[in-house]
């Protein structure tokens, strides 16, 4: 059973500020979900397939080996670099 309290974590983990209303609708919508997985968990294990399986191809290329970009021209469209890198947002926990 999900708990108000329950709502309020995951909007905390998520940086996310909610309503009281919105933490009811949550809540009947997180519920929602885990009944549907209740429901996957009393399916069946290892039933035949109704279907023709096909066999799997691999469709994606072969990788190759290529000469990658010059640093200068990498360097020369982002916003921040510092010391021949790229930098990004600082990360707050």
């Amino acid at each position: 059973m999900i708990t108000e309290k329950d709502v309020l974590h995951i909007a905390d983990l998520a940086k996310i500020e909610i309503s009281e209303e919105e933490v009811q609708k949550f809540k009947e919508d997180f519920q929602s979900i885990l009944d549907y997985f209740n429901i996957l968990d009393e399916v069946e294990e290892n039933v035949e397939p109704s279907f023709q399986v096909l066999p799997l191809t691999n469709v994606f290329r072969k990788d190759e080996v290529k000469e990658s970009l010059p640093r200068e021209d990498v360097l020369r469209n982002p916003k921040h670099v510092e010391d021949g890198y790229i930098k990004g947002p600082r990360v707050v926990e």
